[in-house]
């Protein structure tokens, strides 16, 4: 009978254990998502303010390769 009892209370500890870490995870899988978001809007803020500036310096190198676009080479 004591077997089963130490059984049922490790049991017991292993299930509470599970339940008492998971308390964590919903708040971290916010602070994660927030971050995401956040990288997001910077990403989109820096493309918006140096679009054309982007565009213009790629398509500066695009001009600059030979036979780039043009179905030439290869």
């Amino acid at each position: 009978m004591s077997q089963l009892a130490a059984y049922v209370a490790t049991m017991v500890a292993v299930v509470g254990d599970r339940f008492t870490d998971r308390k964590d995870r919903g708040a971290t899988a916010v602070e994660y998502g927030l971050l995401v978001g956040l990288i997001a809007v910077v990403i989109i803020a820096v493309v918006v303010t140096l679009g054309e500036q982007l565009a213009a310096l790629f398509q500066g190198v695009s001009d600059e390769l030979p036979g780039v676009g043009t179905g030439e080479g290869a």
